[in-house]
Protein backbone atom coordinates (compact mmCIF):
# COMPACT_ATOMS: atom_id res chain seq x y z
CA UNK A 1 0.00 0.00 0.00
CA UNK A 2 1.25 3.59 -0.56
CA UNK A 3 1.71 6.48 1.93
CA UNK A 4 -1.31 8.29 0.67
CA UNK A 5 -4.09 5.33 1.21
CA UNK A 6 -3.43 6.41 4.92
CA UNK A 7 -3.81 10.38 4.76
CA UNK A 8 -6.83 12.63 5.55
CA UNK A 9 -7.72 16.09 6.09
CA UNK A 10 -8.16 17.64 9.48
CA UNK A 11 -9.72 21.00 10.43
CA UNK A 12 -6.48 22.67 12.36
CA UNK A 13 -9.11 23.55 15.36
CA UNK A 14 -9.71 19.76 16.13
CA UNK A 15 -5.96 18.91 17.00
CA UNK A 16 -6.65 18.88 20.75
CA UNK A 17 -4.28 21.52 22.56
CA UNK A 18 -5.15 21.05 25.85
CA UNK A 19 -7.00 17.52 27.73
CA UNK A 20 -10.79 18.11 28.65
CA UNK A 21 -11.52 19.97 31.87
CA UNK A 22 -12.16 16.93 33.76
CA UNK A 23 -9.97 13.81 32.65
CA UNK A 24 -12.53 10.87 31.62
CA UNK A 25 -15.36 13.39 30.06
CA UNK A 26 -13.75 13.12 26.72
CA UNK A 27 -15.68 11.39 23.61
CA UNK A 28 -15.86 7.53 22.80
CA UNK A 29 -16.58 6.31 19.25
CA UNK A 30 -17.49 2.72 19.14
CA UNK A 31 -16.44 1.08 15.72
CA UNK A 32 -18.00 -1.67 14.78
CA UNK A 33 -17.12 -2.44 10.91
CA UNK A 34 -20.12 -0.06 8.59
CA UNK A 35 -21.93 0.78 12.77
CA UNK A 36 -20.45 3.91 14.52
CA UNK A 37 -21.95 4.87 17.87
CA UNK A 38 -21.22 8.01 19.50
CA UNK A 39 -20.54 7.90 23.54
CA UNK A 40 -19.06 9.38 25.93
CA UNK A 41 -15.79 7.69 27.69
CA UNK A 42 -17.45 7.01 30.85
CA UNK A 43 -19.94 4.84 29.03
CA UNK A 44 -16.86 2.42 28.39
CA UNK A 45 -17.78 -0.22 30.86
CA UNK A 46 -21.41 -0.79 29.77
CA UNK A 47 -19.51 -1.53 26.51
CA UNK A 48 -17.48 -4.04 27.91
CA UNK A 49 -18.34 -7.48 29.48
CA UNK A 50 -17.24 -9.51 32.74
CA UNK A 51 -14.57 -11.54 31.80
CA UNK A 52 -12.90 -9.05 29.40
CA UNK A 53 -9.05 -9.12 30.58
CA UNK A 54 -8.13 -5.09 29.68
CA UNK A 55 -4.63 -4.49 29.48
CA UNK A 56 -2.91 -1.16 30.24
CA UNK A 57 0.85 0.25 29.67
CA UNK A 58 2.05 1.63 32.59
CA UNK A 59 5.18 3.19 31.74
CA UNK A 60 5.43 6.97 33.12
CA UNK A 61 6.92 9.52 31.20
CA UNK A 62 9.76 11.35 31.86
CA UNK A 63 10.84 15.02 31.73
CA UNK A 64 13.16 13.91 28.69
CA UNK A 65 14.04 17.58 26.98
CA UNK A 66 17.16 19.18 28.08
CA UNK A 67 18.20 22.41 26.93
CA UNK A 68 21.88 23.53 27.32
CA UNK A 69 25.58 24.12 25.13
CA UNK A 70 28.64 22.49 24.28
CA UNK A 71 31.90 23.52 25.46
CA UNK A 72 32.40 25.90 22.25
CA UNK A 73 29.14 27.81 23.29
CA UNK A 74 26.85 26.40 20.67
CA UNK A 75 23.08 25.44 22.01
CA UNK A 76 21.85 22.14 22.04
CA UNK A 77 18.44 20.05 22.74
CA UNK A 78 18.58 16.85 23.87
CA UNK A 79 15.77 14.63 24.10
CA UNK A 80 16.43 11.60 26.06
CA UNK A 81 14.99 8.30 23.96
CA UNK A 82 15.80 5.59 25.78
CA UNK A 83 17.56 5.12 29.46
CA UNK A 84 20.43 2.48 29.58
CA UNK A 85 21.28 2.56 33.29
CA UNK A 86 21.92 5.14 36.29
CA UNK A 87 24.28 6.85 33.79
CA UNK A 88 23.96 6.04 30.11
CA UNK A 89 21.09 6.86 28.12
CA UNK A 90 20.87 7.60 23.79
CA UNK A 91 19.08 11.09 23.01
CA UNK A 92 18.28 13.03 19.59
CA UNK A 93 20.27 15.98 19.82
CA UNK A 94 19.75 19.32 17.81
CA UNK A 95 22.54 21.56 17.30
CA UNK A 96 24.02 23.62 14.45
CA UNK A 97 26.88 20.94 14.27
CA UNK A 98 26.54 17.54 15.41
CA UNK A 99 28.64 17.06 18.66
CA UNK A 100 31.87 14.31 18.16
CA UNK A 101 32.51 11.80 20.58
CA UNK A 102 34.42 13.27 23.52
CA UNK A 103 32.36 16.82 23.34
CA UNK A 104 30.84 17.97 26.66
CA UNK A 105 27.63 18.83 26.69
CA UNK A 106 26.62 21.30 29.91
CA UNK A 107 23.02 21.56 30.47
CA UNK A 108 20.77 23.70 32.68
CA UNK A 109 21.15 23.18 36.45
CA UNK A 110 24.78 22.57 36.12
CA UNK A 111 24.81 19.25 34.82
CA UNK A 112 27.44 17.73 32.08
CA UNK A 113 27.28 15.03 29.89
CA UNK A 114 29.62 13.10 27.60
CA UNK A 115 29.00 12.55 24.02
CA UNK A 116 30.64 8.57 23.62
CA UNK A 117 29.32 7.82 20.31
CA UNK A 118 26.77 8.09 17.31
CA UNK A 119 24.31 5.50 17.06
CA UNK A 120 22.52 6.03 13.46
CA UNK A 121 20.20 8.76 14.20
CA UNK A 122 20.96 8.54 18.50
CA UNK A 123 23.79 9.91 20.37
CA UNK A 124 24.69 7.80 23.15
CA UNK A 125 25.62 10.01 26.79
CA UNK A 126 27.04 9.26 29.74
CA UNK A 127 26.10 11.65 32.15
CA UNK A 128 28.91 12.57 35.08
CA UNK A 129 28.57 13.43 38.32
CA UNK A 130 26.75 11.51 41.15
CA UNK A 131 22.66 11.58 39.77
CA UNK A 132 21.46 9.25 38.10
CA UNK A 133 20.11 10.11 34.20
CA UNK A 134 16.60 9.95 35.71
CA UNK A 135 17.59 12.34 38.43
CA UNK A 136 19.32 15.07 36.52
CA UNK A 137 15.91 14.60 34.16
CA UNK A 138 13.80 15.39 36.85
CA UNK A 139 15.34 18.15 38.59
CA UNK A 140 16.63 19.72 34.56
CA UNK A 141 14.26 18.20 32.18
CA UNK A 142 11.13 19.30 30.80
CA UNK A 143 7.49 17.34 29.80
CA UNK A 144 8.02 16.68 25.99
CA UNK A 145 4.97 17.33 24.10
CA UNK A 146 4.26 15.93 21.42
CA UNK A 147 4.89 18.55 18.29
CA UNK A 148 1.82 19.27 16.82
CA UNK A 149 0.81 21.11 20.88
CA UNK A 150 2.09 24.42 20.98
CA UNK A 151 2.23 25.86 23.98
CA UNK A 152 4.94 25.05 26.43
CA UNK A 153 4.42 22.47 29.12
CA UNK A 154 2.60 23.55 32.59
CA UNK A 155 2.14 22.11 35.56
CA UNK A 156 -1.27 20.84 34.31
CA UNK A 157 0.66 18.83 31.38
CA UNK A 158 2.47 17.85 34.02
CA UNK A 159 -0.59 16.14 35.78
CA UNK A 160 -2.74 15.31 32.59
CA UNK A 161 0.34 13.87 30.05
CA UNK A 162 0.45 11.16 33.03
CA UNK A 163 -1.83 8.10 32.78
CA UNK A 164 -3.44 7.73 36.86
CA UNK A 165 -1.66 4.66 36.85
CA UNK A 166 1.97 5.70 35.42
CA UNK A 167 3.90 3.46 36.98
CA UNK A 168 7.71 2.79 35.21
CA UNK A 169 9.68 5.95 33.81
CA UNK A 170 11.19 5.61 31.00
CA UNK A 171 8.42 6.96 28.17
CA UNK A 172 9.29 9.65 25.80
CA UNK A 173 5.46 10.16 24.87
CA UNK A 174 2.36 9.08 27.07
CA UNK A 175 0.27 5.92 25.96
CA UNK A 176 -2.69 8.47 25.35
CA UNK A 177 -5.18 5.89 25.09
CA UNK A 178 -4.71 5.41 29.26
CA UNK A 179 -5.25 9.25 29.71
CA UNK A 180 -9.17 8.68 29.61
CA UNK A 181 -9.17 6.34 32.40
CA UNK A 182 -9.57 7.58 35.59
CA UNK A 183 -10.04 5.48 39.22
CA UNK A 184 -13.39 6.02 39.70
CA UNK A 185 -13.44 4.26 36.06
CA UNK A 186 -11.20 1.47 36.83
CA UNK A 187 -12.88 1.04 39.45
CA UNK A 188 -16.33 0.19 38.22
CA UNK A 189 -14.51 -1.60 35.67
CA UNK A 190 -13.20 -4.68 38.11
CA UNK A 191 -16.72 -4.09 39.83
CA UNK A 192 -18.15 -5.32 36.79
CA UNK A 193 -15.65 -8.09 36.09
CA UNK A 194 -13.01 -7.09 34.05
CA UNK A 195 -9.89 -7.68 34.47
CA UNK A 196 -7.09 -4.95 35.08
CA UNK A 197 -3.87 -5.73 33.76
CA UNK A 198 -0.40 -4.41 33.47
CA UNK A 199 2.51 -4.00 30.82
CA UNK A 200 4.90 -1.83 30.46
CA UNK A 201 6.45 -0.11 26.82
CA UNK A 202 8.49 2.83 27.26
CA UNK A 203 6.81 4.76 24.28
CA UNK A 204 9.62 6.33 22.27
CA UNK A 205 9.85 10.22 20.17
CA UNK A 206 10.23 7.31 17.12
CA UNK A 207 6.31 7.18 17.51
CA UNK A 208 6.31 10.96 16.55
CA UNK A 209 8.75 10.43 13.10
CA UNK A 210 6.58 10.71 9.49
CA UNK A 211 6.97 7.89 7.10
CA UNK A 212 8.96 9.16 4.30
CA UNK A 213 8.92 6.14 1.84
CA UNK A 214 6.00 5.95 -0.67
CA UNK A 215 5.42 2.54 -0.59
CA UNK A 216 4.66 1.79 3.48
CA UNK A 217 6.60 -1.55 2.84
CA UNK A 218 9.80 0.41 2.67
CA UNK A 219 9.28 1.99 6.23
CA UNK A 220 11.52 0.83 9.13
CA UNK A 221 10.17 1.44 12.49
CA UNK A 222 12.24 2.30 15.38
CA UNK A 223 12.95 -0.26 18.65
CA UNK A 224 10.93 -0.23 21.95
CA UNK A 225 11.18 -2.03 24.97
CA UNK A 226 8.66 -4.11 26.70
CA UNK A 227 8.20 -6.28 29.64
CA UNK A 228 4.93 -8.09 30.34
CA UNK A 229 4.74 -9.34 33.98
CA UNK A 230 4.14 -12.92 34.60
CA UNK A 231 0.54 -12.49 35.51
CA UNK A 232 -0.79 -10.45 33.05
CA UNK A 233 0.59 -13.38 30.76
CA UNK A 234 -1.70 -15.83 33.14
CA UNK A 235 -4.39 -13.74 32.87
CA UNK A 236 -4.12 -13.17 28.89
CA UNK A 237 -3.48 -16.85 28.43
CA UNK A 238 -6.42 -18.32 30.85
CA UNK A 239 -8.81 -15.58 29.21
CA UNK A 240 -7.35 -17.27 25.35
CA UNK A 241 -8.61 -20.58 26.41
CA UNK A 242 -11.76 -19.90 27.60
CA UNK A 243 -13.01 -18.02 24.69
CA UNK A 244 -12.65 -14.51 26.66
CA UNK A 245 -11.48 -11.30 24.87
CA UNK A 246 -8.42 -9.35 25.27
CA UNK A 247 -8.46 -5.84 25.35
CA UNK A 248 -5.44 -3.28 24.35
CA UNK A 249 -5.42 -0.46 25.83
CA UNK A 250 -3.69 1.91 23.37
CA UNK A 251 -1.42 0.83 20.21
CA UNK A 252 1.47 0.36 22.69
CA UNK A 253 -0.22 -2.60 24.66
CA UNK A 254 -1.18 -3.89 21.51
CA UNK A 255 2.33 -3.89 19.62
CA UNK A 256 3.67 -5.46 23.17
CA UNK A 257 1.06 -7.91 23.19
CA UNK A 258 1.09 -8.87 19.43
CA UNK A 259 5.29 -8.62 19.37
CA UNK A 260 5.49 -10.90 22.24
CA UNK A 261 3.56 -13.99 20.23
CA UNK A 262 5.43 -13.62 16.97
CA UNK A 263 6.33 -17.27 17.93
CA UNK A 264 3.30 -18.86 20.05
CA UNK A 265 1.15 -16.97 22.41
CA UNK A 266 3.37 -14.64 24.58
CA UNK A 267 6.81 -16.85 23.72
CA UNK A 268 8.61 -13.77 24.33
CA UNK A 269 7.31 -11.78 27.59
CA UNK A 270 10.08 -9.32 27.35
CA UNK A 271 11.88 -7.75 24.45
CA UNK A 272 12.25 -5.24 21.67
CA UNK A 273 10.59 -4.66 19.07
CA UNK A 274 10.05 -3.03 16.17
CA UNK A 275 7.13 -4.62 14.71
CA UNK A 276 5.15 -2.73 12.11
CA UNK A 277 1.56 -3.78 11.65
CA UNK A 278 -0.21 -2.68 8.25
CA UNK A 279 -3.09 -4.16 6.65
CA UNK A 280 -2.93 -7.87 6.10
CA UNK A 281 -1.46 -8.30 9.73
CA UNK A 282 -2.88 -11.54 11.03
CA UNK A 283 -4.05 -10.65 15.08
CA UNK A 284 -2.53 -13.54 17.45
CA UNK A 285 -3.82 -11.77 20.73
CA UNK A 286 -5.94 -8.67 20.55
CA UNK A 287 -9.34 -9.02 20.71
CA UNK A 288 -10.44 -5.25 20.89
CA UNK A 289 -8.80 -2.01 21.13
CA UNK A 290 -9.41 1.33 22.78
CA UNK A 291 -7.08 4.19 20.69
CA UNK A 292 -6.87 7.53 20.19
CA UNK A 293 -7.45 9.31 16.96
CA UNK A 294 -4.13 9.49 14.46
CA UNK A 295 -2.38 11.76 12.45
CA UNK A 296 -2.40 11.24 8.81
CA UNK A 297 0.24 9.48 7.00
CA UNK A 298 1.10 7.98 10.42
CA UNK A 299 2.26 3.95 11.59
CA UNK A 300 -0.55 4.24 13.98
CA UNK A 301 -3.35 4.64 11.53
CA UNK A 302 -1.65 1.74 9.55
CA UNK A 303 -1.90 -0.40 12.38
CA UNK A 304 -6.00 0.71 13.51
CA UNK A 305 -6.42 0.33 9.58
CA UNK A 306 -5.40 -2.89 9.96
CA UNK A 307 -6.95 -3.71 13.41
CA UNK A 308 -10.45 -2.88 12.29
CA UNK A 309 -9.90 -2.61 8.14
CA UNK A 310 -8.67 0.14 6.12
CA UNK A 311 -12.12 2.14 4.23
CA UNK A 312 -13.75 1.58 8.08
CA UNK A 313 -11.35 3.76 9.48
CA UNK A 314 -11.37 5.82 6.79
CA UNK A 315 -15.07 6.08 7.24
CA UNK A 316 -14.51 6.51 11.09
CA UNK A 317 -12.19 8.92 10.53
CA UNK A 318 -14.83 11.34 7.85
CA UNK A 319 -17.71 10.62 11.11
CA UNK A 320 -15.20 11.78 13.56
CA UNK A 321 -14.18 14.78 11.83
CA UNK A 322 -17.97 15.69 10.51
CA UNK A 323 -18.81 15.47 14.44
CA UNK A 324 -15.92 17.60 15.32
CA UNK A 325 -14.32 15.28 17.51
CA UNK A 326 -10.57 16.26 19.13
CA UNK A 327 -7.95 14.54 17.82
CA UNK A 328 -4.57 13.10 19.29
CA UNK A 329 -2.80 12.89 22.36
CA UNK A 330 -5.20 15.06 24.47
CA UNK A 331 -8.01 14.37 21.93
CA UNK A 332 -11.13 12.31 22.29
CA UNK A 333 -10.91 8.00 21.59
CA UNK A 334 -12.55 5.04 19.78
CA UNK A 335 -13.37 1.45 20.90
CA UNK A 336 -12.40 -0.85 17.48
CA UNK A 337 -13.78 -4.12 16.97
CA UNK A 338 -11.40 -6.29 14.70
CA UNK A 339 -12.69 -6.91 11.01
CA UNK A 340 -14.42 -9.51 10.20
CA UNK A 341 -12.97 -11.82 7.58
CA UNK A 342 -14.56 -11.35 4.21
Amino acid sequence: MQIADFDYHLPEHLIAQFPPTERGKSRLLHVNGTQLADHVFTELPQLLTAGDVLVFNDTKVIKARLFGEKASGGKIEALVERVLDQQHALAHIKASKAPKPGTMLHFQGGFVAEMLERQQDLFKLKFLGELSVLEVLDASGRLPLPPYITHEPDEEDAKRYQTVYARDPGAVAAPTAGLHFTDAILDELRAKGVQVEFLTLHVGAGTFMPVRVDNIAEHTMHHERYEIPQRTQEAIRAAKASGRRVIAVGTTSLRALEASSQQGLLAEPTGDTNIFITPGYQFKVVDRLITNFHLPKSTLLMLVSAFAGHQTMLDAYQHAIAHEYRFFSYGDSMLLEPQTAA
